[in-house]
Order: structure tokens, then sequence, then C-alpha cells
């Protein structure tokens, strides 16, 4: 029998698959979330999800809704303060994986999620804010970033820098100060996009099954790049359907 998936689903499990062999992961509310608890369900079950709201080790049975989900603190090994999170977990360099959204992104993976400039004549579009992106984008060892893909999202010019990726290209990261070495995959509906080691632009790297750069091109705002080989991700396995299916039917959870 033949198993259907959403380009949503092949988004989050690829998402998930990429938390594989990673210690702890610096968890951002929605699709990081999603991916995160599937990667704990599936590839990964003895990742440990750090949250902005001191929530540490959190195992939660359905998706967290938002940051205050009670459930990240009933289902934790260890509740701390929000400054101890930042200090000790995440200023200290003890954080493995940061894992992002954004609204739009740029090809430097420059991160916006603060506001949209929608036009002349037209207010600016307030979004959630910066939250602790800043700080996990400069201090983890690596991020990872998921987000649908469209024109809108992938910009040639970000409205607002909210968090730095790779800034202007190679050496911002050193120069500015940062720890870690910034985003190292972009995984979206479409595919999956990595920064080029010599200009650390992102570059088309995997297609999803079914999917065409000719797709991917469309949907980025700048002239993205490929590859030279350019692959192809592998088709989700009924497990991971069933697990993530599974965390976003769970009472409360994600509808």
């Amino acid at each position: 029998m033949s198993v259907h998936w959403t380009s949503d689903e092949l988004m989050e499990i690829n998402a998930a698959r990429a938390l594989t062999g990673a210690r702890n992961c610096f968890v951002g509310i929605g699709l990081p979330s999603t991916a995160a608890n599937l990667a704990r369900a599936t590839a990964n079950p003895g990742l440990v999800l750090i949250y902005e709201s001191g929530a540490i080790g959190s195992k939660p049975t359905r998706l967290p809704l938002s940051i205050g989900d009670g459930e990240l603190a009933e289902t934790a090994d260890a509740l701390v303060s929000v400054p101890e999170v930042f200090n000790y977990w995440l200023q200290a360099g003890r954080i493995d994986v940061g894992f992002l959204g954004a609204a739009q992104l740029d090809r430097h993976a420059n991160i916006n999620t603060t506001l949209v400039d929608r036009g002349p004549g037209r207010p600016q579009a307030r979004l959630p804010g910066a939250g602790g992106a800043p700080e996990i984008a400069a201090n983890c060892g690596e991020v990872l970033i998921v987000l649908r893909h469209s024109p809108r999202s992938f910009v040639d010019r970000l409205d607002f820098v909210t968090s730095v990726g790779h800034g202007s290209g190679p050496g911002d990261r050193t120069r500015l100060g940062l720890r870690g070495r910034g985003p190292t995959a972009v995984i979206t509906d479409l595919g999956i996009l990595r920064p080029d080691p010599a200009t650390a632009e992102l570059v088309l790297t995997q297609l999803h099954p079914g999917v065409t750069g000719e797709q991917v091109r469309a949907a980025t705002g700048w002239e993205l790049k490929a590859a030279g080989t350019l692959g192809t991700t592998a088709e989700p396995t009924p497990g991971e359907l069933a697990a993530l299916r599974a965390l976003k039917n769970a009472e409360g959870g994600e509808r």
C-alpha cells in the first residue's frame, strides 16, 4: 500500500532527521518544536530539548503551543530561571544545535522575525520579534532553520535583521565575535539549502521527492545556485509519518 504525505510533512521529517546525533537542542516554538519533538520520537530518542522558558529535558506528548505551555514544565527533567538558561547553557557554549524559524531569510541565512515592510502607503507588519533567537544564532554550536519556501520568505534583502546567520559573507561571524558555526542547513517544504564553504551563500543541495530545481528557484527571491551534485531526500517512512501525526493529533496539539 502506498504511503501519502504532504509537503509540510516532508519538511518536518527532514528537519527532525537533521538532529540525528545531536546531544541537545535549543528549541524555538512552531516548526522547530515540531521537528525537535519528532526527532526525539524517531531519529534521536536521547535528544535533550531545552526551551527558552527554562524547561530542560522536556518530553511533551503533544506539540507545545507556546513558550509558556504548561506541559513543557510538567515533563521537564529540570526547571531553571531564564537567566540561567541563557548564561549557563547558551552563552557558555553548552548547546549543540539551535533550531529556529524565520519570517524572512536572505542568501547568507540572516533572519528576520521582527517586522515586514508591506510597501508604500501601508504600515509595517509587526512580527513576534526576536525573543532568544539572536542569542541562539550567536552561541549554539550550529543552527538549523526551518520554514516554508516562498519569494516572500526567501528575500534578496531583509526588511530587518533580527538574528545574524553569516552576515554578509565569510569571516563576518568571527569579526562580530559570534560563537559556533552559524546556520548549517535550511530545511524547507521544497528541499534543503546549505551555505557554500567559500562564499557562505546558501545553495540548494537536496530536493524533496517530486520537486524540481525550477520550482525552488522560482520560490527564491535571489538567483539561487545549486550544488554540483544535487541530491534527493529520502521518502518519509511509515514510522516517521505515524510519529509525526500522533504528535499533531494528540489532545491540545497542532491542528
